[in-house]
């Protein structure tokens, strides 16, 4: 009976374990919760092709926009745990469980939802304007803003989407009022603020950097700790006062119940990317620097970096939309 139930057992487990050894027998799909030209497809589209070469099988990235990233996440969140579904993660993810929670909604998908495999950048958020707007300086746009509560307003990637959440982390710090517009992503913020729907915009220097430094866009001030190497001109909000810290991360996650040697294999994958003269090239050619960093060191930050947002929406509330 019992070389009977071993033969069962091998017989149920080898599948699956041949199926994790021929890994990946066809097309991966990234998916990216927000519209094309922000910074989750600026990463995500050349690590996908970059990733490529170790997998052996196309990464195809597939845009899945909707409630400032939520619902994309959620659909990985709830994706088969083989291996083929993945998603190019924004520091968003850790957002939406504790703003539904404030909102007296049952979160979409929970942290434990997700393993994580590589961060890949890390950008600190920075406040742009109309280069022929009002505002020169950050003390120009705090003092129209407070003469003036609720009447100047800024675009985002969606309600506590990553732009929404730096924007009234600002506005807590300073103490004024702005006015919410929220879109379906970040590419269509920048395009609110070009097209002068908007008067300002919370952005990951990758998206902004080159209507910076083509004369569209004006840099107030950086959510950094420090000036970042690109903007080395543009204060902080710390320097000047205000205590505003926030950073768009990037990083692939998988389904939590991923197999362990699948996992293993998407490392390793990210990793040669990450690290490839191809993708180091395109990342320098969009201005964003590469902040990789393997699973554990890379769950180790994000733990840190949720537990810092959670006390920032505790600190914001509900907020409540025009």
């Amino acid at each position: 009976m019992h070389k009977i139930l071993v033969a069962v057992a091998i017989a149920l487990v080898a599948p699956l374990l041949h199926a994790q050894d021929a890994w990946p027998s066809k097309p991966i799909n990234m998916v990216v919760a927000f519209p094309p030209g922000g910074v989750a497809d600026i990463v995500g589209r050349p690590l996908a092709v970059a990733m490529e070469k170790t997998l052996k099988q196309p990464v195809l990235v597939i845009n899945r926009a909707g409630a400032g990233g939520a619902t994309g996440t959620a659909s990985v969140a709830k994706a088969s745990p083989d291996g083929y579904t993945i998603l190019m993660a924004l520091s968003s993810i850790s957002i939406f469980p504790v703003s539904d929670r404030i909102n007296g909604k049952q979160p979409a998908y929970e942290m434990k939802d997700f393993a994580p495999v590589a961060l890949v950048t890390a950008d600190p958020t920075v406040l742009v304007v109309r280069a022929d707007g009002p505002y020169r300086t950050l003390k120009d746009f705090v003092d129209a803003a407070k003469a003036s509560p609720g009447k100047i307003n800024y675009s985002s990637s969606g309600v506590y989407g990553t732009l929404h959440v730096a924007m009234e982390i600002f506005a807590n710090a300073a103490g004024i009022k702005l006015f919410h517009v929220p879109y379906q992503g970040g590419g269509p913020a920048v395009t609110a603020l070009l097209g002068g729907q908007v008067e300002a915009l919370a952005s990951g220097p990758a998206a902004a950097i080159g209507q910076i430094k083509g004369g569209k866009m004006r840099a107030l001030a950086s959510w950094s700790t420090q000036r970042l190497a690109l903007l080395p001109e543009i204060p902080t909000f710390k320097e000047l006062g205000y205590d505003a810290e926030f950073y768009i991360w990037s990083g692939v996650v998988a389904p939590a119940a991923t197999p362990a040697p699948i996992l293993t294999r998407l490392r390793d994958a990210v990793r040669e990317a990450a690290n490839s003269a191809e993708f180091k090239a395109q990342m320098e050619k969009v201005s964003t620097p590469i902040s990789y960093l393997d699973a554990p060191e890379f769950q180790k930050y994000w733990d840190n970096d949720a537990r810092r947002l959670a006390v920032a929406l505790e600190k914001i509330g509900k907020v409540e939309e025009k």
